[in-house]
């Protein structure tokens, strides 16, 4: 962990993620307690989900005003006019692509750290607290979401766009070790801890050594993570379930030639929450309605574009994560989704879920080996494993651990709030 700046008055924990923020302050005497983040027609919670909608209103001096909305109200704010306001989606799957540097959003030219920033200021606005009086701990993976990406310039990336908010002190810790001091709490004698940290974009496990009679506590022993989670599960029922119905599997003829399958680009943006938006553009609306005119099945494709066109997505993904929270509690589940001339209603089994995330599954046991590997330890030497994230509820997930490792030694709790709990704990050390 490295920091920067000066230590301030408010001490934080933040974890910024993918699917969801969780801001946790510690009190005068060190004890973390979550912020809860309220927005007007919704309950309050302690999560707040990363999303910024963008929208012009008109001063009244007759100006116009670019305006903001994060979490829940974003989603208010954009369903309320979808054609003028722009919902942004997993900025934090971009930071460690250097590819994508700016965009220009409703006439405004923006780098991802000022998509982010706007976001944190708001963040920060909403629970009360000026981040330049802040010494903040903010999380990041061990390996950043995406192909080809280079951690060190995500985490650049990520100081970057905190201090355009206006934090002036900063300090960057990994997450699952983060969720390791807040495990570490439940300790009373020295062990060798596993911490698998499952978050929307990506996954971690980390092996370290904690002994609550040591100063710092926690010995870092060995890490290793995948761009995966649980937004690629989302993925995988989308690919099964909704793409077949939008005209995945679809043909289609160019200047009366033998048959063509769709482009596959079409659906492989369809199961990507922040990439679904993306596609609604005058060309790509086009190309779909062009290819239609030949398909074997034009209603499916136009189907698509309806979808794409009419800003769906959010009512999409919350059909598809209905149905996989309910396959974490029963052998199967109901993905109920309509829309114009879209009308789902599939039983999906665990057991066809499970066979979808077969090879994610792999990926993950193949990390934890990973991370056994680096530490040299076999897996007889882990006293007890920390599971975090809404990911380890899915049952499979935790048979992975359970297999590995013996169901006595696995333990849960503080799912979503445990990560950022954990860093408010670090922030807390001398």
């Amino acid at each position: 962990m490295s920091s920067i700046g000066s230590p301030q008055s408010v001490r934080l924990g933040i974890d910024f993620g993918t699917t969801n923020t969780v801001v946790v302050l510690l009190d005068e005497n060190g004890h973390p307690h979550p912020a809860r983040f309220s927005f007007p027609h919704h309950e309050a919670t302690e999560t707040c989900r990363s999303l910024l909608c963008l929208w012009h209103e008109e001063t009244q001096a007759g100006r116009i005003s670019l305006c903001e909305a994060i979490g829940a109200a974003a989603i208010d704010a954009y369903l309320e006019d979808p054609a003028e306001s722009r919902l942004i989606m997993s900025m934090k799957s971009y930071l460690a692509q250097a590819s994508f540097r700016q965009t220009r959003l409703l006439g405004h030219v923006m780098t991802l750290e000022m998509m982010i920033a706007r976001f944190l200021g708001c963040l920060m606005r909403t629970i009360g607290i000026d981040p330049a009086t802040v010494t903040a701990t903010v999380g990041r993976p061990v390996h950043f979401a995406g192909d080809g990406v280079d951690d060190a310039f995500g985490e650049q990336r990520l100081r970057d766009s905190f201090r355009a908010a206006g934090f002036h002190h900063v300090d960057v810790a990994l997450e699952p070790e983060a969720a390791g001091w807040r495990f570490a709490r439940r300790l009373g004698t020295p062990a060798t801890v596993l911490v698998g940290d499952f978050g929307g974009g990506t996954s971690d496990f980390s092996i370290l050594r904690f002994d609550p009679d040591t100063p710092h506590r926690a010995t870092p022993l060995g890490y290793s993570g995948v761009g995966i989670a649980g937004d690629q599960f989302d993925y995988r029922i989308i690919d099964n379930v909704i793409a077949p119905e939008l005209g995945r599997h679809t043909t289609y003829r160019v200047m009366g030639g033998a048959p063509l399958p769709v482009p596959a680009e079409w659906y492989a943006s369809l199961g990507r929450w922040h990439r679904l938006a993306l596609m609604r553009t005058p060309q790509t609306l086009r190309d779909i309605s062009e290819v239609a005119r030949t398909a074997s099945e034009p209603d499916r494709l136009l189907a698509l574009r309806n979808l794409i066109d009419d800003q769906q997505g959010q009512a999409l993904y919350r059909a598809v994560g209905a149905a996989k929270r309910e396959l974490s509690q029963a052998d199967r589940a109901i993905l109920t989704y309509d829309h114009r001339d879209i009308h789902i209603n599939r039983t999906i089994t665990r057991t066809e879920f499970e066979n979808w995330i077969a090879p994610d599954l792999h990926r993950f046991d193949a990390a934890v080996e990973n991370a056994l590997e680096r530490a040299a330890l076999p897996a007889s030497a882990i006293d007890r494993v920390f599971l975090t994230g809404g990911t380890s509820f899915v049952p499979a997930v935790r048979d992975l651990f359970t297999r590995r490792f013996g169901a006595e030694r696995v333990d849960t709790g503080g799912e979503f709030v445990s990560v950022a709990e954990g860093l408010a704990l670090m922030n807390a050390q001398p």
